[in-house]
């Protein structure tokens, strides 16, 4: 059974916490400092993992993500 939710805590001077929405291809990320998220949209579940497991969560995000794909925040 796929798992439908994921969410982590990161090790980010950056990034506090992200949450990926398999069937809505959403990833959700926390920056630190701010209470509400930015939900980036139909984003490929690879990117998620690569993410999570990146050296620097930062710096992957702002390569791959951060003008990339559509948000809502």
């Amino acid at each position: 059974m796929r798992i439908l939710r994921s969410s982590a805590i990161l090790d980010s001077s950056a990034i506090h916490e992200v949450r990926y929405d398999v069937p809505r291809r959403t990833l959700s990320v926390w920056f630190l400092g701010n209470r509400r998220p930015y939900h980036y949209l139909d984003v490929p579940e690879e990117v998620y993992e690569e993410l999570l497991h990146a050296d620097s969560a930062g710096n992957y995000f702002n390569r791959h993500i951060r003008h990339h794909y559509g948000f809502l925040h």
